[in-house]
């Protein structure tokens, strides 16, 4: 079976400052994203352990450590690249911002969606934005890593609001974070996503 590894992060842990700090960034990155890699990787040798009869497991429990792990580690994967150094007013362009226009009015009422999406999420998990095959935009919330996810949907942007992501600079100011990190989306990602979509996690 395939083995996943940790990307590399596309710019330095300080680079998101003063939106997210670097002590932030670096915690999530080499601890928590690492994680989740180490966690799918170990669920897949159990599995495969288990097909070849040298291991006996809870097999539904593995799968949902994986589903778990995996999950986590693909969300993060595509997190990562849509966020870029800070910007004021920064509003998405290109086809993005005409389809955000053309199916929420304007970005200020899609900002107010998806705001509230990520400032709601039950417990924790991720508030994202989905593209299906003809271009229509669905907002919605992934709590923890693998519920109420919608497959066959191509993910554009995310956010992710698990205390890690937040705490240590906002402590329980979720929503001060989540209208702060306007700044840093990069939408000229976002628009690549939707015109393509993500590859492969590595």
């Amino acid at each position: 079976m395939t083995r996943y590894n940790l990307p590399p992060l596309p710019y330095k842990y300080d680079a998101l400052e003063p939106v997210i700090s670097k002590r932030i960034m670096e915690l999530h990155y080499s601890i928590h994203h690492k994680g989740y890699v180490d966690g799918a990787n170990a669920a897949l040798e159990k599995l495969e352990k288990y097909a070849k009869g040298e291991l006996e497991i809870d097999v539904k429990a593995v799968m949902r450590d994986f589903s778990f792990h995996l999950n986590g580690h693909l969300l993060h994967t595509i997190f990562w690249p849509v966020m870029k150094p800070p910007e004021e007013n920064n509003k998405p362009g290109g086809k993005i911002g005409d389809l955000i226009d053309k199916q929420f009015g304007s970005f200020e009422a899609f900002q107010k969606v998806f705001g509230t999406a990520a400032k709601k999420v039950e417990g924790v998990g991720w508030a994202v934005l989905y593209a299906d095959a003809d271009d229509n935009l669905y907002i919605m919330q992934i709590e923890k890593h693998n519920l109420m996810h919608l497959p066959n949907m191509k993910i554009i942007l995310l956010i992710d609001v698990w205390e890690h992501a937040y705490y240590l600079q906002y402590e329980n100011k979720r929503a001060a974070y989540v209208d702060a990190w306007w700044q840093v989306v990069n939408w000229e990602e976002v628009d690549r996503l939707l015109e393509k979509g993500h590859a492969s996690p590595p």
